[in-house]
C-alpha cells in the first residue's frame, strides 16, 4: 500500500488520464532494423480513476509502431465497451437481465490481453467477449465469431504453430459452466464442447500440446451466496481440490477428460506444455502460488508465484511436480513457435506486492540445462510482461525480448528492446515516450510487411 491509496491504483499502477497519439521523444541504442509491426500492450486504467480491484479497470491499449530501424509512432487507446460509455456504472447492472437471468457478455472491460487471429485484432477479458479493435486502435465491436461464442472467452486462447488453430475456452457462473472452443485458421468455429466440471471455478489459464488440451480445475471458487448478500464473489475452498484435465484436441464432443490430482494451489499463468510419446508423459510449467485469497480476494498472503513444473504420467496416472526457482515471478512466455511442443527456454519478469518496486528483473530460464538468466533494470526502472519476438530463421531463443518500463525518476516511460539469448547485456534499444504507460497485464508484437522503400 502506498498510504491510503489502494496498491492496485498506487504507483505506476496508477492509470493516466488522456489518450495521446505522438512521437517518441528519443531511441537509446539502435532498434533492429528487421522489426516491422507493432507492440501492444493491454491494461487496466479506470476511466473515473477509480476502481475496486485491478481486475476491475477499463480496459487501454498502448502500442508502438516500428518499421526498419525507426519508431513512427506511440498511440493509446480506451475499448469502448459499455463499461466504457457508462463510467462508475455498477457492471452487474448494465450486464444482467434480472427477469431473465441472462448475463450480457458484450458488457466487458477488455482489459487483460490483445491477441491477433484471422486478419483480426481482439482485446480479450475472461468475463466477457472479445471486443474487435483495428492496428490504430478504434473499437470496431465484441466479435462472437458468427454467433458460434456464447460464453464469455478466456484472455489467454492458444494460437496452434502447427495447424494455425486458435484453441480456448469460456467459463460461466452457472451450467454449463466450462466451454471448450476449437477455431480454425480462418476463424470459423470448428467444435464447441462443454466439459463437465461440478462448478464454477475462476479459470484464467490453461495450455496446450500438439494433441491435448491442459485444463485446471483450482480451489478458488464462485461464492454464489457471498455475492448475493453484497460479498466478494470469489474465495478459496480446500475442500474443493485442485486437478489437471487432458482433453484430446479433436476429438469427439463427448469425449472425456482425464483428471489428475495435483498439490492444492493457484495458477495465473502457464508457461508452456508439450507431451512425450515414448515417456508417456505431458510436462506442463507455470507460475504457481500455494494459495490465492483464502481471506478473501484483497488477502494476497498465500505466497507469491514462483515458476514450477507438474508432469503428468499418462499411464499411471501419477503426477511429479517440481518447483523450478523460488524467485518470484509471473507473466510467463515462450517463443511462439513452440507453443505446445518440447521447448528448451522461457521467460518471466518479476514479480513484487510493493507500489514502487526498487527495480524489476527479466529471467530466461534455460529448462534443459537448469540456467536462469537475468536481465536487471536500473534502480527505479519497472517493467511488466516480456514478449519474445523472433528473428527469421533462427533458434528457439534467437530473438528479442519486449516490454514497457517505466522510469519512476522521469516519471516517463519506454519500450525496451531486448536481446533473449543475451539477456545480461544492456538493452538493443530503449524507444522513449514523454509520458507514462501505466502497469498493466498482456500484449503482443504484432508483425506486418515491411514499408514500401
Amino acid at each position: 500500500m502506498s498510504g491510503t491509496v489502494p496498491l492496485h491504483l498506487a504507483g505506476n499502477n496508477a492509470p493516466v488520464a488522456e489518450e495521446v497519439t505522438l512521437r517518441p521523444s528519443k531511441v537509446v541504442g539502435e532498434i533492429p532494423a528487421e522489426l516491422h509491426g507493432q507492440f501492444f500492450r493491454n491494461g487496466p486504467n479506470p476511466r473515473t480513476g477509480w476502481s475496486p480491484h485491478s481486475f476491475a479497470g477499463d480496459g487501454m491499449i498502448h502500442t508502438i509502431a516500428l518499421d526498419g530501424g525507426v519508431a513512427r509512432w506511440y498511440r493509446n487507446r480506451y475499448v469502448r465497451t459499455p463499461l466504457y460509455e457508462h463510467p462508475g456504472r455498477s457492471r452487474l447492472a448494465l450486464a444482467l437481465d434480472r427477469e431473465s437471468g441472462r448475463i450480457d457478455y458484450r458488457v466487458t472491460t477488455a482489459n487483460t490481453h490483445l491477441i491477433a487471429h484471422a486478419g483480426r485484432l481482439f482485446a480479450l477479458e475472461e468475463g466477457g467477449f472479445p471486443y474487435e479493435v483495428t492496428p490504430e486502435l478504434a473499437t470496431i465491436g465484441p466479435h462472437t465469431f458468427d454467433g458460434a461464442l456464447r460464453t464469455p472467452m478466456t484472455a489467454h486462447p492458444k494460437t496452434c504453430p502447427i495447424t494455425g488453430e486458435l484453441l480456448f475456452f469460456g467459463y460461466q457462473l452457472r451450467p454449463p459452466y466450462l466451454t471448450c472452443y476449437r477455431v480454425s485458421p480462418a476463424g470459423e468455429v470448428l467444435q464447441t464442447r462443454v466439459v463437465d466440471v461440478p462448478r464454477a471455478t475462476m479459470t484464467h489459464d490453461f495450455a496446450i500440446t500438439r494433441d491435448h488440451m491442459i485444463l485446471m480445475d483450482l480451489p478458488v471458487v464462485f461464492d454464489a451466496a457471498g455475492a448475493a448478500a453484497g460479498g466478494p464473489p470469489w474465495r478459496w475452498d480446500d475442500a474443493h481440490g485442485a486437478r489437471f484435465g487432458v482433453l484430446a484436441r479433436t476429438a469427439g464432443d463427448d469425449a472425456p477428460v482425464r483428471w489428475f490430482d495435483v498439490a492444492p494451489c493457484y495458477v495465473w499463468h502457464t508457461m508452456n506444455a508439450f507431451e512425450d510419446r515414448r515417456a508417456g508423459t505431458i510436462t506442463v510449467t507455470g507460475t504457481r502460488v500455494p494459495t490465492l485469497w483464502r481471506g478473501g480476494p484483497g488477502d494476497l498472503e498465500g505466497g507469491l508465484p514462483a515458476v514450477h513444473r507438474w508432469t503428468l504420467h499418462l499411464r499411471s496416472g501419477a503426477v511429479t511436480e517440481e518447483a523450478l526457482d523460488d524467485a518470484p515471478s509471473e507473466y510467463p512466455r515462450v517463443a511462439d513457435a513452440v507453443l505446445g511442443l518440447p521447448h528448451r527456454y522461457g521467460y518471466t519478469t518479476s514479480f513484487s506486492l510493493d507500489a514502487e518496486p526498487a527495480r524489476s528483473e527479466i529471467y530466461a530460464y534455460d529448462l534443459t540445462g537448469g540456467q536462469r538468466a537475468v536481465h536487471r533494470l536500473p534502480p527505479g526502472h519497472t517493467c511488466g510482461e516480456a514478449v519474445f519476438v523472433p528473428r527469421a530463421g533462427k533458434g528457439e531463443n534467437e530473438g528479442y525480448l519486449m516490454t514497457f518500463a517505466h522510469d519512476r525518476g522521469a516519471g516517463t516511460s519506454y519500450l525496451a528492446i531486448l536481446d533473449a539469448a543475451d539477456l545480461a547485456a544492456p538493452p538493443l534499444a530503449e524507444v522513449h515516450v514523454p509520458v507514462r504507460i501505466p502497469a498493466g497485464f498482456h500484449g503482443n508484437w504484432i508483425p506486418t510487411a515491411p514499408a514500401a522503400t
